[in-house]
């Protein structure tokens, strides 16, 4: 038998160097390059079966991975097409020809084929110093033929002695990539990127236990083939044959030991793009970035990314789920996806389908909606806040909540405080509380005079409440602790002072003296004798900023919080006691409100909060 010698049709000498240092960005690809090949191999022979060009029953077509450690030496098996001495010369010897793109161009309306690029075999030689192909094709007549290859342009070709039809890729691990011949990290790129390929793939045996048919309370231990995928992913199938409980138990396969998701969304669309996929929305509540990264990219049922922000709108990143679609662009890595029209019809679509699922749970179950929306407001908020069309869609079922956790759309809630909430410009103001517990004084005050107080403390809150004043010029949020409750909301009608102007002024002059804080502003107002003698307030503006910047990791310039003190005039403690004080007594009881107006506000910490606490003790033991 003679040996035929040639080269491989490449432009560079250093091509093999070239391919094994930079063709893909993860060494790892190589095992779904050469699985994908094999994949393909069989879809093809399925094809040419229904077509009548394959003659018989095709048999059992499980792919085969096999390690032998002791030879050192990754074996991946098909029972597919295989090819002819003439097949392997023409795909295997020139460089990124494509046997798979040949095949579609000529039975493009049937066949399913992953691969595009007639690089993914060289892949191998990224952990193999050595790679042999083994190959019977279908056809009638054909001999079994072994190319060789050890990473220089060179290589055999010879005929063998080979029975079955197919392909087997045989790859000499190199010195520098044996960590590819412990079975353990083999089961662990199968399962990351061949879970779901439409053709059985074997590694092995695994133990199973069974049912002892002599005695039920006992089990017995049995060899069963290792098969590592499911061939029939739920996205693939029909939505209408599937029950709440088939993708609850996807979800657990996608990912284990995590909490039920919320609801989910069936895409599936053959024009003018193909896409198929299942979205999970998972319980958010207010975290974001522990989320992301957790919608699997496919390409016919290959896995390829995690990273799908190409392909969906940032805010959709925060779902779950699976996005499988053969007419996404992707290079060479299938690791990174170019901007081009089919991408962005893509995002658009996926964006208005999840717009219309959450309208629709809205509209038919406001209730559980609702009841769900700590879970899901996080996701929507960040939808509106960055990116305009769900934005505008969102609006009809965003929610917000207030201190009786009473839920209204922002339409609703508009109409809710109108009539009590106007203010003098005719602007509505929405107060808004972002720790109920740490500001329930005022909001109680807010209450005392008949106003509504929302929630507003998820971690996106600061953005959106800017979005909704710039998209609805008649509104103005304000926090309950921004001013005191008369000037929250300014109205016409006012409380008159029972201190005098030059009474009023010498309080003022008297807390300057006591408190000795520069970054505070000192004045009075006359307010209810029932609301608190003196309140700390926060500047609106300069605390959104803040809080703005904060979130965004910025510092604000290093400035100190900068607060108001208030004085009410009309406190009967200023009315009928303080002003009757004299020195050390007036100064002594000035620090005091001061310091109680602080701890209403959570902000008398350390030492100060000990000296409060031991000058209470000692007043009330006197």
């Amino acid at each position: 038998m003679s040996t035929h010698k040639g080269s491989i049709s490449v432009q560079t000498e250093n091509i093999f160097p070239i391919i094994k240092k930079f063709l893909y960005s993860d060494q790892e690809i190589f095992l779904r390059e050469l699985i994908s090949n094999a994949i393909d191999a069989t879809t093809k022979l399925k094809v040419l079966s229904s077509k009548g060009e394959v003659k018989g029953e095709l048999g059992d077509l499980t792919i085969d991975i096999i390690v032998n450690k002791k030879a050192k030496t990754i074996t991946i098996s098909d029972k597919g097409i295989g090819m002819t001495r003439e097949e392997v010369e023409k795909y295997l010897n020139q460089v990124a020809f494509s046997s798979a793109q040949e095949f579609i161009d000529k039975y493009k309306d049937d066949a399913n084929i992953i691969g595009h690029f007639g690089l993914g075999f060289y892949s191998a030689f990224m952990v193999a110093s050595k790679v042999e192909v083994k190959t019977l094709s279908y056809k009638e007549n054909s001999e079994a033929i072994k190319w060789s290859c050890s990473g220089e342009p060179e290589y055999t070709l010879d005929k063998i002695k080979k029975t079955t039809r197919g392909t087997d890729i045989i790859l000499h691990i190199s010195p520098d990539a044996e960590e590819y011949l412990e079975d353990s990290k083999i089961q662990s790129l199968l399962d990351k990127y061949c879970r779901f390929l439409p053709v059985e793939i074997r590694f092995g045996k695994k133990k199973k236990y069974i049912s002892d048919e002599t005695d039920e309370t006992k089990s017995k231990e049995i060899e069963v083939d290792n098969i590592i995928n499911n061939t029939s992913p739920l996205w693939k199938r029909t939505p209408s044959e599937l029950s709440a409980d088939d993708y609850k138990n996807f979800y657990n396969e996608l990912y284990p030991y995590s909490q039920p998701p919320l609801f989910w969304i069936h895409l599936n669309i053959d024009f003018p793009f193909n896409l198929t996929g299942v979205l999970y929305f998972p319980k958010l509540s207010n975290s974001m970035e522990v989320q992301k990264n957790k919608i699997q990219l496919y390409s016919n049922q290959v896995y390829v990314t995690d990273d799908v922000k190409e392909i969906v709108p940032e805010f959709l990143t925060l779902l779950h789920g699976v996005i499988d679609s053969p007419d996404i662009p992707l290079n060479v890595s299938r690791s990174y996806l170019q901007s081009d029209h089919n991408v962005k019809k893509i995002t658009s679509y996926i964006t208005k389908k999840v717009a219309e699922k959450l309208q629709q749970i809205f509209d038919n179950e406001r209730k559980d909606f609702e009841d769900k929306w700590s879970d899901i407001g996080t996701f929507i908020k960040y939808g509106m806040v960055t990116d305009e069309k769900f934005s505008e869609k969102a609006i009809n079922f965003c929610l917000v909540k207030n201190t009786e956790n009473k839920a209204y759309t922002i339409e609703e809630y508009k109409a809710h405080i109108k009539a009590n909430q106007t203010d003098t410009n005719g602007k509505l103001v929405v107060l808004y509380t972002n720790q109920p517990i740490e500001q329930d004084a005022y909001i109680n005050a807010a209450k005392a005079k008949t106003y509504d107080v929302l929630v507003l403390d998820q971690v996106l809150d600061n953005h959106f409440i800017q979005q909704l004043e710039y998209k609805n010029t008649d509104l103005k949020f304000v926090r309950v602790d921004a001013d005191t409750v008369d000037k929250l909301i300014e109205k016409d009608e006012k409380i008159e002072s029972v201190l005098s102007t030059e009474e009023a002024e010498k309080l003022v002059e008297i807390f300057k003296l006591s408190i000795h804080n520069e970054h505070t502003e000192i004045s009075t107002a006359s307010l209810s004798p029932e609301d608190q003698p003196v309140t700390i307030t926060k500047p609106e503006f300069m605390r959104r900023m803040k809080e703005m910047q904060a979130l965004q990791g910025m510092s604000f310039g290093g400035f100190p919080d900068s607060i108001n003190i208030v004085i009410n005039t009309n406190h009967p403690i200023f009315t009928n006691k303080f002003l009757k004080m004299e020195g050390p007594a007036q100064s002594e009881m000035a620090i005091y409100l001061y310091d109680l107006a602080l701890l209403n506000q959570n902000m008398l910490k350390g030492a100060d909060l000990t000296r409060f606490i031991q000058k209470t003790l000692n007043t009330l033991t006197v």
